[in-house]
């Protein structure tokens, strides 16, 4: 087995046993925090690393499932987690209605195209009353049953989205290994290339974001029960898609540990500048974001994954 599968195996046992080996709260929520944003930019990695369409508007989807959650409690008084499902479809649509325009367009335009979508979500929220306007949803205040998932400790929200994120790799993993996996990398090199072999290019364009999407609404109804109140700036705002290609950046687009890595270094930064900082860190994180941004484009564009091979083929260089 290879020194890299080795490392993987070995850093997925240290983050399930991560809330067994710390005992501090503030540890054990930035634990599930690093599991929440690994999910997004996972999901986000789908079609932004695999298939190299650099969309900056995946928030979009995000707060469609987090509203979702919260849509079903308020209206029927439903679970929140209930609404997973609804926030899914109803973000299988908007991809869809996004995509078929937007795929049509190259590089930045696709990028610009993508935040505008995103925006006009967040208009839409702010000013819509189902979604509670610019005030925002609020969950359950106390559990009612189990399905609430309503919980003190982080702990059963960490081994929740860890469930959900094996899911995401291993449909990740089985995708790299099938055609739709060699499709996305030719589209990845390059349109007109992948259609001169012969790749249906919008088809599996769609295919990803779907894919993408849906996994997005997820962990935007995995937030919405874990903070129980979404409003319009903490689930669709652009800061929330940047931080999901920074992440996945960091780690490594296209890669599939690529973004759990990313998470398990940003998300940590990110928690830590708050909690000390108070309001203030706030600025701070908008600073870290973008020196990350700066250092990977301009030293390791391949972000923390290419850093490793790099350093697996000086080994296996000196070995020899």
């Amino acid at each position: 087995m290879s020194a890299t599968r080795w490392l993987a195996i070995v850093g997925l046992l240290a983050v399930a046993a991560w809330p067994l080996l710390v005992h501090d709260v503030f540890l054990q929520r930035v634990g599930a925090l690093v599991l929440l944003a690994a999910i997004s930019a996972s999901a986000w990695n789908l079609l932004g690393g695999y298939a190299g369409q650099v969309s900056v508007g995946h928030a979009v989807y995000f707060g469609v499932g987090a509203y979702a959650g919260l849509i079903v409690y308020t209206e029927w008084g439903w679970p929140p987690i209930a609404g997973a499902p609804i926030g899914v479809a109803v973000s299988a649509v908007l991809a869809v209605v996004v995509g078929l325009p937007t795929f049509r367009l190259r590089g930045h335009y696709f990028s610009m195209a993508t935040i505008a979508a995103a925006e006009l979500a967040r208009i839409l929220a702010a000013n819509w009353t189902l979604t509670g306007a610019a005030v925002g949803l609020m969950g359950p205040p106390t559990p009612r049953t189990f399905m609430d998932l309503s919980f003190i400790s982080p702990v059963p929200y960490h081994y929740l989205f860890l469930a959900v994120l094996l899911v995401l790799l291993g449909l990740t993993a089985l995708m790299q290994r099938s055609r739709m996996g060699y499709y996305l990398a030719a589209i990845r090199g390059g349109d007109r290339a992948a259609r001169s072999l012969g790749v249906p290019v919008l088809r599996y364009k769609l295919y990803a974001l779907l894919l993408s999407a849906s996994f997005t609404s997820i962990a935007g109804t995995l937030y919405a029960v874990m903070v129980g109140f979404v409003d319009p700036d903490s689930v669709l705002g652009i800061l929330l898609s940047v931080k999901m290609i920074i992440v996945a950046a960091l780690g490594g687009a296209g890669t599939l540990y690529g973004p759990l890595v990313g998470a398990a270094i940003l998300v940590p930064l990110e928690e830590t500048t708050n909690a000390y900082l108070g309001g203030g860190g706030t600025g701070i994180t908008f600073i870290i974001y973008g020196a990350i941004i700066v250092f990977v484009a301009r030293f390791q564009p391949g972000g923390v994954a290419a850093l490793w091979r790099q350093l697996a083929a000086r080994r296996v260089h000196r070995a020899a």
